[in-house]
């Protein structure tokens, strides 16, 4: 009778190890539902870029703007573009109004959100463009930008 309890719980522990298994691999081939900010630490993109050699797109976004919102609710969780942006970049989105935000605003001569810019590991800007933009564009923008 033991053996047989031994055997069943063998049998459940064996069934339940292989369908979190399968679980596994069907999420390891699924693509990204959004792309992956880091939030409102400039310090910490810089130190990530740097580790992973890899440019640095930065949301400067603030917490009233409407565009900004519709980019967080439509662009960014674009399948496409998560794919792009967290294969590609260090990803930030900076409340441009907040902690390091307004110093950074300064620095950069912001003038209007959203703005996106795309920086060197190294924090040189390569490329920026101001408003709402469609997942496309999005993935435009940061091509060109790979290809300066």
């Amino acid at each position: 009778m033991k053996k047989l309890l031994h055997i069943n719980y063998f049998i459940i522990a064996l069934i339940l190890f292989l369908s979190s298994s399968v679980k596994a691999q069907e999420n390891a081939g699924k693509s990204s539902t959004q792309i992956n900010f880091i939030e409102n630490s400039w310090t910490e993109a810089l130190k990530q870029a740097a580790r992973q050699n890899k440019y640095i797109f930065v949301d400067a976004y603030a917490s009233w703007c409407g565009p900004c919102k519709m980019l967080k609710a439509t662009t960014f969780k674009n399948n496409k573009v998560a794919d792009f942006y967290n294969d590609n970049f260090v990803n930030v989105a900076i409340d441009m109004e907040k902690g390091q935000g307004p110093a950074l605003a300064a620095q950069w001569g912001l003038q209007a959100y959203p703005t996106m810019i795309i920086f060197t590991s190294k924090g040189k800007p390569v490329s920026g463009t101001v408003g709402y933009i469609r997942a496309n564009d999005l993935i435009k923008f940061g091509q060109q930008a790979l290809n300066k």
